[in-house]
């Protein structure tokens, strides 16, 4: 056994040996001790745990407003699930013109990436035959181009990527650099002119990711490029550039591709990586889809505070945008378990281990864990955990404690 074995199954000893004393407790003096243990680590932390009947068992600055961080994705998902369903499959439309002209129209597909390109390249071409295109040209009007999210600063990190309703890879470039040659850290995802000059220009030697925040231009042309590297890998070929343009009116799509995930795939994809780029793409289709193109932000606050509203939600969720990278962001921790008690049909889409299900959130300054754990005496029950400072492992140790000590 190694070492990390070796200290995985002295934790659960110790985890086991607590749990059996706290079995010959009386019920009140086993919550009491909980709680003093839970004041002892967190002073000035904000705790609730509610079990499955809706009673409080430990209840700390419950109703003073957190930043959520990340654990904000967990109301995306349960506003996505309620406006569009499990089964909702985003679409991506192309149109030909009497030239061979390839037209291309995002609708805001958070999952367009290698993998699903080499899904649609051979169905698009066979749709369209197999002579030269004599362009590619690309409309993210559903889009508007002066859309920003609270929160995203134009950096190359991968969570700063911005929104789109068309781009590739959520919108980021991984690729390798030695000296002046850039290759592909991807197997699947071919490299292309762009993300060579993009990298050459803004990366240090080794691999890496960087997003393209710079210019919005720049991920279309990006997704123009991989889209025509997979259809010419699929037998066709593109002979023209790659513009950005609009779809000429009346002109009827040759091939409508819908992502092959549902969006529960999509969402537990998000909640697994905590990826703020898909968070936000979802969350902007909320309004899309309810309220009609092209998305905004407000559309999607608006369908967003309705839903919130109607469940008595308005005064203790109050969103910015949907990923959790804005500081503006602010939840109660009451609020936030009740949408874990709507979103509990949905639970499994959370990160699972060690009989919990959770989700974490992490700023500068703001450690958050929130979801489901199982507990010996109070069956499962839901959590909401917001720290001040950067210990990041003091929510697991709450976490640890409440479900040995309940």
């Amino acid at each position: 056994m190694t070492k990390w074995g070796v200290r995985a199954a002295s934790l659960r000893r110790r985890l086991l040996f607590a749990l059996a004393c706290a079995l010959l407790l009386p019920p009140a003096q086993v919550l009491a001790g909980a709680r003093e243990k839970i004041a002892e680590l967190a002073p000035s932390g904000l705790v609730l745990v509610m079990d499955e009947k809706g009673d409080e068992l430990v209840a700390r600055n419950a109703d003073k407003p957190f930043i959520p961080a990340s654990v904000a994705k967990i109301v995306t998902a349960w506003l996505a699930l309620d406006a569009l369903g499990a089964d909702y499959r985003f679409q991506t439309r192309f149109y030909l013109d009497a030239n061979r002209v390839l037209y291309i129209r995002g609708g805001g597909d958070p999952f367009l990436i290698s993998e699903e390109l080499a899904l649609l390249a051979p169905a698009l071409v066979a749709a369209i035959g197999k002579q030269p295109l004599s362009g590619i040209v690309l409309d993210a009007s559903y889009y508007p181009v002066d859309l920003r999210i609270p929160g995203i600063e134009a950096t190359d990190e991968a969570y700063d990527a911005l929104n789109s309703a068309l781009a590739v890879n959520f919108n980021t470039i991984h690729a390798v650099r030695r000296g002046k040659t850039v290759r592909s850290a991807e197997e699947q995802t071919p490299i292309t002119p762009l993300a060579i000059s993009q990298f050459l220009a803004r990366s240090d030697q080794g691999r890496g990711r960087i997003s393209l925040t710079r210019d919005p231009t720049l991920g279309l042309l990006y997704a123009g490029e991989l889209i025509a590297a997979f259809v010419e890998r699929a037998g066709a070929s593109v002979k023209g550039k790659i513009s950005t343009g609009a779809v000429p009116a009346g002109l009827e799509p040759v091939y409508v591709h819908r992502q092959s995930r549902p969006l529960s795939q999509i969402l537990a994809a998000m909640l697994l990586g905590s990826n703020n780029y898909i968070a936000n793409q979802v969350f902007l289709e909320i309004g899309g889809h309810r309220l009609g193109g092209p998305v905004s932000l407000e559309k999607s606050l608006r369908v967003a505070n309705d839903v919130l509203a109607k469940h008595g939600l308005a005064g203790s969720i109050h969103l910015e945008e949907g990923s959790g990278i804005s500081r503006g962001n602010r939840f109660t921790a009451r609020g936030l378990a009740q949408v874990l008690h709507l979103f509990t049909p949905h639970s499994a889409l959370l990160r699972s281990g060690d009989g919990a299900h959770f989700k974490t959130g992490t700023f500068s300054g703001v450690r958050t864990l929130a979801g489901y754990a199982d507990t010996a005496r109070h069956g499962r029950v839901r959590f909401v955990i917001a720290l001040g400072g950067n210990d990041g492992a003091l929510r697991f140790r709450l976490l640890d404690t409440i479900r040995s000590g309940l």
